[in-house]
């Protein structure tokens, strides 16, 4: 049975980072908006996080255990079906929103689809973020932790965790740009973009459950997570990116790269431990 304290500190972890989320909103009580260079740096930065944390930290955390050795095939099956399994969820959660119908009411129907679309995608998004969080707390109170308020929490679990909170930040400005623009206030980005982060403690906790119980499925649980996380920056990270540095000098590639290469600098000596 898994501990109600190790449940409550996955769910406060998962917590942290649909909070952090509404950081991307603290721009705009300075400012009336941030800058297409500043914006596409910061998704190069979370998409290089999130790249990171998923290969060096969550795959190398399945097969770490049976090096120097021969990986057994049956954990690279279960990486490859995780791994295509949280793809699939993100390419399913893409296709559901974008074609739902809207009400625009007072906004055009073109900003308002944009922003059912943007809030929507980023909220389904958010759940297999949660995984990845539970799943690296898999080893929660194991020997070789970090002692926090009395448990021993893997390293792995507290770097994916500054990871997610880190790559939200980005998200919750995606989110406050459209609000922005519809007159929303600054506290009210900051609660929309929390919002639409909320799945996260609960996808935390039910794959925390998860792994804890069916520890020998754990290769699929990393696999999924990092299908999900990958698949979300290749397919919504990159091309937002490319499409907010459209009219920056070389079509913003140099500043996505930039941004890119320091989420992965940032990452690689945390995850490699």
């Amino acid at each position: 049975m898994v501990e109600l304290a190790a449940v409550g500190f996955v769910f406060f972890a998962g917590l942290v980072t649909a909070v952090a989320t509404g950081i991307g909103a603290v721009p705009f009580f300075l400012v009336d908006e941030v800058s297409d260079r500043t914006n596409v740096i910061l998704w190069g930065f979370a998409s290089g996080i999130m790249v990171a944390a998923s290969v060096f930290g969550l795959l190398f955390e399945a097969i770490t255990p049976h090096l120097p050795g021969a990986i057994p095939p049956r954990v690279i099956v279960l990486l490859l079906v995780g791994a295509g399994l949280g793809a699939i969820l993100v390419w399913v959660a893409h296709r559901v929103i974008a074609g739902a119908q809207v009400d625009p009411g007072a906004f055009t129907e073109a900003d308002y689809r944009k922003l059912l679309v943007i809030l929507g995608i980023l909220t389904v998004h958010s759940f297999p973020e949660g995984v990845a969080v539970g799943v690296a707390f898999a080893d929660l109170g194991v020997a070789g932790g970090t002692p926090i308020l009395g448990l021993t929490v893997p390293v792995l679990a507290i770097f994916m965790t500054i990871a997610i909170s880190i790559h939200n930040i980005p998200e919750g400005v995606a989110i406050s740009i459209p609000l922005r623009s519809m007159g929303v206030s600054p506290w009210g980005m900051v609660w929309w973009s929390i919002f639409s982060s909320l799945p996260q403690p609960i996808g935390a906790v039910l794959a925390f459950g998860f792994v804890r119980i069916a520890r020998d499925l754990l290769p699929a649980g990393f696999g999924f997570a990092a299908g999900a996380m990958v698949f979300l920056v290749a397919t919504e990270f990159i091309p937002e990116a490319r499409a907010v540095g459209a009219d920056l000098p070389g079509g913003g590639h140099r500043e996505l790269v930039g941004g890119f290469v320091l989420g992965v600098a940032t990452m690689l000596p945390l995850v490699v431990v």
